[in-house]
Parts: C-alpha cells; sequence; structure tokens
C-alpha cells in the first residue's frame, strides 16, 4: 500500500502528458539519484528508501509512493511538494 497517493486531472494532450512526467523523471533522477522506465502508460520508479508508480492517463495522473522506515516521518512533507509539482507540471488549476 502506497504512503503517498496523488491524483492530479489535467487537459494535456496524452502524449504532453506522458512528455511532462518523463521530464520530472529526468530530474528527479539527476537530483535524486532515482531510476525510472515506462511500462505502457505507467511510470516506475525507485531508488533505496523510495518506489513508486506514476500513471498517467487521458485525464488525470495518479502517483502512488512507497517510502521506507527512515522516510516515513517525512511523509506530509514529501506529500506537499509532491503535489504542488504536479499541479505544476500537469498544469491544472485542480
Amino acid at each position: 500500500m502506497a504512503d503517498i497517493s496523488i491524483t492530479q486531472t489535467h487537459t494535456l494532450p496524452h502524449k504532453k502528458a506522458k512528455a511532462a512526467a518523463q521530464k520530472v523523471a529526468d530530474q528527479m533522477a539527476e537530483e535524486y539519484d532515482m531510476a525510472s522506465e515506462w511500462q505502457g502508460d505507467v511510470l516506475v520508479f525507485k531508488r533505496s528508501g523510495v518506489s513508486g508508480k506514476l500513471v498517467v492517463s487521458e485525464a488525470h495522473a495518479q502517483l502512488d509512493i512507497s517510502l521506507g522506515l527512515l522516510l516515513k516521518a517525512f511523509a506530509p512533507t514529501i506529500e506537499e511538494k509532491v503535489t504542488a509539482k504536479m499541479k505544476k507540471v500537469f498544469g491544472s488549476k485542480a
């Protein structure tokens, strides 16, 4: 079960939504040494202490993150930052 689950609506064309998700994945890889790969419309990512997936559909992006024991205490802060990033990346006011 995910420690953090965020659903963000968007109005981007599917291809642009996936490109936006890839841009974020590239930034995460650079900043946090996080590996990711696409499995269809699902971007699966992991690194030590963090794993999850981002499902990109026509109208929303669903992000589920599982945190290791040491990061669970920071879940509210992580969720707040990730939620803001999702809103910015997917360009939704919702």
